[in-house]
């Protein structure tokens, strides 16, 4: 289960820990009132909220067996946002670190029921909002760790494509299939109005599909998530696919 992840699971720990601690100190350099560009509608501040909030919906998703009703959303009295952010971490991480990675837990993924998939799936919540932090303040952007953006980008075509969007009932439009190549890893997201699939494979797949996507790890997963513009990636093919692929994370991932 906690296998699917394509580094190891220690590291997701660490990602959270360094994520956490650049979105603190970004914190201290910019309004929280700031705008968020690539986020349209939010503040810095309801960036660390949401992340806070996360945290805490996860960690009582793990021990209550289900997905709670009621969870602290928002700092309570007396409580600064940036206290409220460090402490679902802390407690997040605690709880997360008190068990092995291969141990049953509560998730939203059939394939995948354990605590690693929550080590793996916090860590990219983190690394993304992250990036919107560093949007905000106007900073430029810290690139995203090789390993981690290759995992991550595992983790949006096959998780996010493959599953979100048959869980919330949507599919494409038009039949056909996006490659996606970087650093020596491969995959192939296929979809239509039947099917929305996505899965790691050879150099020689990815290259006969309708459309190949390149780049670099960090642009590639940035783009996939709505954190870069089209041109952060190279497209070989008419587009449409692509194009489409693109479209269909957006209402996966929102």
């Amino acid at each position: 289960m906690a296998g699917q992840a394509m580094i190891d699971q220690g590291r997701f720990l660490e990602v959270i820990g360094a994520e956490t601690e650049l979105m603190a100190q970004v914190a201290h350099t910019a309004s929280a009132d700031a705008p968020v560009p690539t986020c349209p509608g939010w503040t810095l501040g309801e960036v660390l909220r949401h992340v806070g909030s996360v945290y805490r919906v996860t960690r009582r998703w793990i021990t209550d067996g289900r997905r709670p009703e009621h969870w602290q959303r928002k700092p309570g009295p007396g409580q600064s946002l940036e206290e409220f952010f460090r402490e679902g971490r802390d407690e997040l991480v605690a709880e997360l670190s008190a068990h092995d990675p291969d141990e049953l837990a509560p998730t939203w993924w059939p394939a995948d029921r354990s605590y690693g998939f929550w080590r793996r799936r916090m860590a990219h919540e983190t690394t993304i909002h992250r990036i919107d932090a560093e949007s905000a303040a106007g900073r430029e952007v810290s690139e995203i760790p090789e390993d981690v953006a290759v995992d991550g980008i595992d983790e949006a075509l096959v998780l996010w494509f493959g599953q979100r969007l048959p869980l919330l009932g949507l599919s494409g439009t038009k039949t056909g299939s996006v490659g996606v190549r970087t650093a020596g890893h491969t995959w192939i997201a296929r979809a239509g109005p039947t099917e929305t699939v996505a899965w790691r494979c050879s150099a020689e797949e990815a290259q006969r599909a309708d459309d190949l996507i390149t780049g670099k790890p960090d642009k590639i997963y940035r783009w996939l998530w709505g954190r870069a513009g089209p041109t952060a990636v190279t497209v070989s093919g008419d587009q449409d696919m692509a194009g489409q692929l693109w479209a269909l994370l957006r209402l996966a991932t929102r």
